[in-house]
This record gives C-alpha cells, sequence and structure tokens, in this order.
C-alpha cells in the first residue's frame, strides 16, 4: 500500500512540469452509503471531507486526486446498531471537460478503514482495512473558484470476514456510496 501512494504521488508530481495548470483546495460535503449483500441495510448518511489537487492538460483533461476521510455503512432496519465504516479516502479521477466548465470523472479509489463498529454490531468480525472502490461522476467548476461534485462509488473488494463454526467466509458485501461535496479552489 505504501509503495503504491508513493508511486502515485511521484507520477502526479512528476507530471506536474506538462500541466496547463494546478488547482489545490478543499472540499466537504455529505455520503449516501450502503452495504451490497446486507439483509435489512438501508442508506446511512455521513460526512466527506479533505483536500484536493487537480492537474490540467489541456482544456478538456484533467486528472483529481483527492485524500478525504469518509463516513460510510448501512443503517439497519433491525435493533442492531448501525453500521459504522470510517475510511482515510484516496480517489484519483480523471476529469473530461464536455463544456467549459463541466465535467465528467472516472477513476479508482482506494481507501483505509480508520474507525467500524462491526464487532460491536455482529461480534468478533476481521475486516479488510483495505478497500478498492470504483467511482464515476460529474462536476461543476462554478465562478469565484467553487466546484461542485456528485460521484457515486461502486466497492470492488469485500469489506468484511465473518467466522462460521472456525471458518473464516468473506462476506460478500461491498460498499455503495454517492457523494456530494462543495469546494473551493486556492489557485
Amino acid at each position: 500500500m505504501k509503495n503504491f501512494i508513493l508511486i502515485v504521488f511521484t507520477v502526479l508530481f512528476t507530471t506536474i512540469a506538462f500541466a496547463q495548470g494546478i488547482d489545490l483546495g478543499i472540499k466537504a460535503g455529505a455520503t449516501f452509503a450502503n452495504l451490497t449483500n446486507v439483509t435489512d441495510a438501508s442508506t446511512k448518511t455521513g460526512f466527506v471531507g479533505g483536500a484536493f489537487v487537480t492537474i490540467k492538460f489541456s482544456d478538456k483533461i484533467a486528472i483529481q486526486g483527492d485524500l478525504l476521510y469518509s463516513q460510510q455503512g448501512a443503517k439497519l432496519e433491525l435493533e442492531l446498531d448501525d453500521i459504522n465504516l470510517n475510511y482515510i479516502i484516496f480517489p484519483i479521477v480523471l476529469k473530461y471537460y464536455i463544456i467549459k466548465r463541466i465535467n465528467i470523472q472516472a477513476g479508482p479509489q482506494f481507501g483505509t478503514v480508520v474507525n467500524d463498529n462491526l464487532g460491536e454490531v455482529f461480534g468478533p468480525n476481521d475486516i479488510n482495512s483495505f478497500d478498492i472502490t470504483g467511482i464515476v461522476g460529474i462536476g461543476i467548476d462554478l465562478p469565484l473558484n467553487l466546484r461542485i461534485t456528485g460521484r457515486y462509488g461502486f466497492g470492488l473488494s469485500e469489506f468484511s470476514f465473518i467466522e462460521f463454526e472456525g471458518d473464516t467466509k468473506e462476506t460478500n458485501s461491498k460498499n455503495s456510496v454517492f457523494s456530494l461535496t462543495a469546494g473551493f479552489s486556492f489557485l
């Protein structure tokens, strides 16, 4: 994981020489999260926030990396507590500007669980603390350096393992998260 992040940052910073412009900023908003294949689970609202850097290669193409804290999980219909999964996430999206201020986005997102309550909800569980998610979205660059972004993230990796009769099994549950953020660019 550390080597991968080092490689990504190296590639991002070496491409700065070829970039037409760089945006650095902060963003915050809401997450609407759920987990696939969990009975009686519904959408849970949470917080997402952090920083971003965008490198623009042309009027049409840019790449953006974010470093965010994201509250995810699911709301359970039963008498159990909600599932709380708090992540540090690192999405990397390719942005294509379909017109001057509106872009579509797609790319991978890597995350690590920093806090959860699965042991309290289900008993002892092993958490897959590294999460890989695919993301797609749309962004609008507004005047006064404001940014609005909507993204949908679909989990590619299972998030939890359970022990049943001495055997560890994957739950086949994945994150499913819609986020809506507002940001401000300093450059």
